[in-house]
C-alpha cells in the first residue's frame, strides 16, 4: 500500500520508511536529531501492571535500537467504556510510568479513544547524535551477527493463553519482555556497529530479511547457537504456535534457506513473533567478542553470536 503513496522526503530526514528501520531520524541541527516511534498492541498478559511495562519498554526498545537515548513519551490507550474497571487502567498506566521512569523517559501526555479491545502502548520521541545513527542497513560480509535476548516469547505466551505454560517459564518471558534495551544499545555504542536492529512482531527471520535485503548481502544463521527462553522448543514441538508466526512464515520464507536437518520447532522459532525483543547486531569480527563480553556485563546472560553475513546468495537469508 506504501508504493501508491508519495512517500515523505525531506533533506534532514535522515532515516524514513524506505528500509523499515526501528524509527525515524530528523536532524535539527550539525550534532544533533530527534528519534520518533511509536507502538501500542492488545494485552498479552492478564496482570494489567506487568502489560503496561511490557508495552512501554517494547515501544522505546526502536530509540534504543537506532542507538538514541529517548527523552519523552506520550501514551496511547485504546479502551473500551463499559464493562472493565478504572482501576486497571490505572495499572496499566503505572507500569508504563514506572518504566519509563526507569528509562529516564518523561511522560509528557497522550491520548485515549473508545475501544472494545484494550490496546496500550507509547510514541516516544529520543535524541542521537545524526553522524552516529544505527541503521537496520550497512551489513558488510564477514560481519558477525550478535543477538542480546533469547527468542520464544510468541510461543510462550500462546501457551500461557491455553494454560499451558508454567509459572517459572512464564516468570522468565516476563523479566525478558521488561528489560529495557538501554543496555545493549550502551553496549553496542562503544563499537564500530554496522548496523542494528530489534527484534519484535515480525520476528528474527523478518527483521533480519529487512536487514539483509537492504544491505545486500546473506545472513547466516547457526540453527544451534540462537539463544531460547526456557520451554521454548518443548512448547513449539507441542504446537504452541501463534498466528503472528505462522504469517511471519508465510511471508517471509520464500527469503529463507532451511537446511533440511534443522527441526521443524526451531524453524517455528526463528519465524516466532516477538515482544519486546532483544537487539539484532552486526559488527566487524574483530569487535565481535568484545561487544558479546559487554552485553553480558550488562546483564544480558542470554546475549550469543548467532551468525555472520556473506556476499550475497540465492537467498536473502540462511538458517544452517
Amino acid at each position: 500500500m506504501l508504493a501508491r503513496l508519495d512517500l515523505p522526503s525531506h533533506p534532514d530526514l535522515i532515516v524514513g520508511i524506505s528500509t523499515g528501520d526501528d524509527a525515524g531520524v530528523y536532524r535539527i541541527a550539525e550534532d544533533l536529531a530527534i528519534v520518533s516511534t511509536v507502538d501500542f498492541f492488545t494485552p498479552i498478559v492478564d496482570d494489567p501492571y506487568t502489560y503496561g511495562q511490557i508495552a512501554a519498554a517494547n515501544a522505546l526498545s526502536d530509540v534504543y535500537a537506532m542507538g538514541g537515548r529517548p527523552l519523552t513519551a506520550l501514551n496511547i490507550v485504546c479502551w473500551p467504556q463499559t464493562g472493565l474497571p478504572g482501576e486497571m487502567l490505572a495499572e496499566i498506566l503505572r507500569g508504563g510510568s514506572e518504566k519509563a521512569r526507569e528509562a529516564g523517559v518523561t511522560i509528557a501526555g497522550g491520548h485515549t479513544v473508545a475501544d472494545e479491545e484494550v490496546k496500550f502502548g507509547m510514541a516516544v520521541t529520543g535524541v542521537i547524535d545524526p553522524r552516529r545513527v544505527v541503521r537496520n542497513v550497512g551489513v558488510r560480509p564477514g560481519d558477525v551477527l550478535l543477538l542480546s535476548k533469547p527468542l520464544g516469547t510468541g510461543v510462550l505466551m500462546t501457551a500461557f493463553k491455553r494454560d499451558r505454560l508454567p509459572a517459572d517459564q512464564y516468570a522468565a518471558a516476563v523479566r525478558m519482555m521488561t528489560q529495557l534495551n538501554a543496555g545493549a544499545a550502551a553496549a553496542m555504542l562503544k563499537y564500530d556497529v554496522h548496523a542494528a536492529t530489534d527484534i519484535t512482531g515480525f520476528g528474527l527471520m523478518g527483521h533480519a530479511f529487512k536487514m539483509a535485503d537492504g544491505s545486500g548481502v546473506t545472513l547466516v544463521f547457526e540453527e544451534s547457537d540462537l539463544p531460547l527462553l526456557p520451554g521454548a522448543l518443548e512448547l513449539a514441538r507441542a504446537g504452541m504456535i501463534p498466528a503472528g508466526g505462522t504469517r511471519n512464515r508465510e511471508f517471509y520464507g520464500p527469503n529463507v534457506k532451511i537446511l533440511d536437518e534443522i527441526a521443524g520447532e526451531m524453524a517455528t522459532l526463528a519465524f516466532d513473533p516477538q515482544t519486546s525483543g532483544g537487539l539484532l547486531i552486526a559488527i566487524a569480527e574483530r569487535d565481535a567478542t568484545a561487544l558479546l563480553a559487554d552485553l553480558q556485563n550488562a546483564g544480558l546472560s542470554d546475549a550469543s553470536i548467532v551468525g555472520g553475513a556473506v556476499r550475497r546468495g540465492e537467498f536473502s537469508l540462511e538458517l544452517v
